[in-house]
């Protein structure tokens, strides 16, 4: 597992004001953005307006990329012991039940280490990662402490906070609103949501039922059921089936009788169903017009809001997350300036609103009968795009972006890109996951022969890390035994598709920030990156850069 700065050693502690960023909103997307600045060592608090977390089952599907976040904050095991892990997202023609086709993530073994996706009911994942959160910072989440107002300073927030024990005012670097569809923050804000309400709500139904013995189906343990009339998702949670399916606006609520009945007619008839739980929710496609002022910024559900087919709600919020942790961690640490913090809107709305929404409604009219737009075949290419595995984020502000890679094979990677999460084995001599190596600092893998001695930059720049990687280990005597890392048969360069004396600079959160030649100076473009415009005017302003 990665090592991260703990709370009690934040590098803020020895500030004369040690305020801490404020997370407004204790679901999914505001707790995993918690658990990532802790791990950064940056000091929070979560408040949550209602009494507890809640008890709504919501989504139940998370996907890889997720779970390669919940890694990176050291919080993915528990969730991981409350899971049922998958390797195939099955496509059924519910008239004829023939398979059109299947994702198999096992195509995936060589890109990360969780080749799979899980299933959890959401209110189990927000449980798990409650549970985590309290045992590193044990009164960082506030119950019944609701914002109703705040103004904002020049280098602070000042919230004003109804609790239990009356009105009273905290002081923040930042805020972060995570607090749902219907934020208060962006209300506060003023910024106006655009999009529309389907009309159409999703009912979604938690079955115990026997499909797995007395009344074996063998479906995957996630799959969809495509039909013009009335489509419906099966998924295997741990203690119990989900189905989930249309139901018209005008359609009142069916009793427990008719959800059996309906159950019946969707799964075949079987010994015994009983309905331990349902949940009935309207379907948006919804975005913030702007994602921050000033020092306030949206994220999650409070900046979009995605039709949740193929599980791209909560994931896609999750994504948020990962972006936005390193970035203010690297603000407050005093790494970077507070400009950092600008190519977050960027990078994300453009992944949420021409990315994932639109991913999402071309597979709810693949539901419905069309395949306008979706691929059908169960290539390497599919399985990145249907774990999130294959965004590739507009680091550099060209407008270069994308959710799908466009080969069906393991193509070469290019900027933007999530670095593949290979192997290769340490100065100790033990594997290395290369997302471990930047799961608390830029890292510099010079690709190149560790025999003829190559240099690398003095170990002196705050956030950024240099290995050299190589096909020759090190020898002893060269120096740079501690600074190597030994790439049997090139096997993760040519993974990568980059040649010999090739620089790659990975971000905190994994995605490739720039390619460069080995004779560049890699400090040079780190600089340009966390404190951008400070090289402006330089003709050699850097490839690949978030500013150029």
């Amino acid at each position: 597992m990665p090592t991260h700065a703990s709370a009690d050693s934040s590098p803020l502690d020895d500030a004369p004001t040690a305020q801490p960023v404020v997370i407004v909103g204790a679901g999914p997307v505001g707790l995993i953005t918690a658990l990532g600045l802790i791990s950064h060592g940056i000091p929070v608090v979560v408040l949550e307006d209602d009494a507890e977390l809640s008890r709504q089952t919501k989504a139940g599907t998370v996907l890889t990329r997720t779970l390669e976040v919940l890694h990176r904050y050291d919080a993915l095991t528990p969730v991981l012991r409350e899971s049922m892990r998958i390797d195939e997202i099955g496509d059924i023609e519910r008239s004829t039940g023939d398979a059109r086709f299947s994702v198999r993530t096992d195509t995936l073994a060589a890109d990360t280490r969780f080749p799979f996706v899980i299933n959890i009911p959401q209110n189990a994942l927000e449980e798990q990662l409650y549970g985590e959160l309290r045992s590193r910072v044990p009164d960082a989440v506030r119950l019944r402490h609701r914002v109703v107002g705040f103004d904002q300073h020049a280098d602070s927030v000042t919230l004003q906070i109804e609790s239990p024990g009356g009105t009273y005012e905290m002081e923040a670097r930042y805020v972060l609103a995570c607090d749902g569809g219907r934020s208060t923050i962006r209300s506060l804000l003023g910024i106006p949501v655009e999009g529309k309400t389907l009309e159409v709500r999703y009912m979604l139904v938690d079955l115990k039922v026997d499909l797995d013995v007395d009344n074996p189906r063998d479906y995957p343990y996630l799959a969809y059921f495509s039909d013009p009339q009335e489509w419906m998702i099966l998924v295997r949670q741990p203690h119990c089936w989900r189905f989930l399916f249309p139901l018209p606006q005008d359609e009142t609520e069916p009793t427990l009788e008719e959800l059996r009945e309906k159950a019946l007619h969707f799964i075949g008839d079987v010994d015994k169903v009983d309905v331990v739980g349902t949940n009935i929710y309207s379907v948006h496609l919804r975005m913030a017009q702007r994602w921050r002022e000033d020092r306030v910024f949206l994220m999650g559900d409070a900046a979009h809001l995605i039709t949740p087919m193929w599980a791209l709600g909560l994931n896609t919020g999750v994504l948020d997350a990962s972006n936005m942790a390193w970035r203010l961690a690297w603000v407050l640490r005093g790494w970077a300036d507070p400009g950092l913090l600008d190519a977050y809107e960027r990078e994300q709305s453009i992944v949420a609103s021409s990315g994932s929404a639109q991913m999402a409604e071309l597979a709810r009219a693949a539901m419905e009968g069309s395949d306008d737009g979706v691929r059908t075949r169960a290539d390497w290419g599919h399985a990145m795009t249907r774990t999130l595995l294959g965004v590739r984020l507009d680091v550099n502000g060209t407008g270069e972006w994308s959710m799908s890679p466009d080969s069906e094979e393991p193509s070469p990677i290019r900027v933007g890109d999530r670095i593949p999460d290979g192997t290769v084995f340490g100065p100790e001599g033990g594997h290395v996951y290369v997302h471990d190596l930047a799961a608390d600092s830029f890292v510099a893998l010079t690709f190149t022969d560790a025999r003829r001695r190559p240099t690398l930059p003095a170990p002196t720049t705050p956030g950024l890390k240099h290995w050299i990687v190589s096909r020759w280990d090190a020898p002893h005597d060269s120096g740079l035994r501690g600074r190597s890392l030994f790439d049997p048969g090139d096997a993760y360069r040519d993974r990568l598709g980059v040649s010999n004396d090739t620089v790659v600079l990975v971000r905190p959160d994994g995605h490739v920030a720039a390619i460069l030649p080995r004779d560049s100076s890699v400090e040079r473009v780190y600089r340009s990156i966390v404190r951008p415009g400070s090289l402006r005017g330089d003709d050699d302003s850097g490839n690949g850069t978030e500013e150029e």
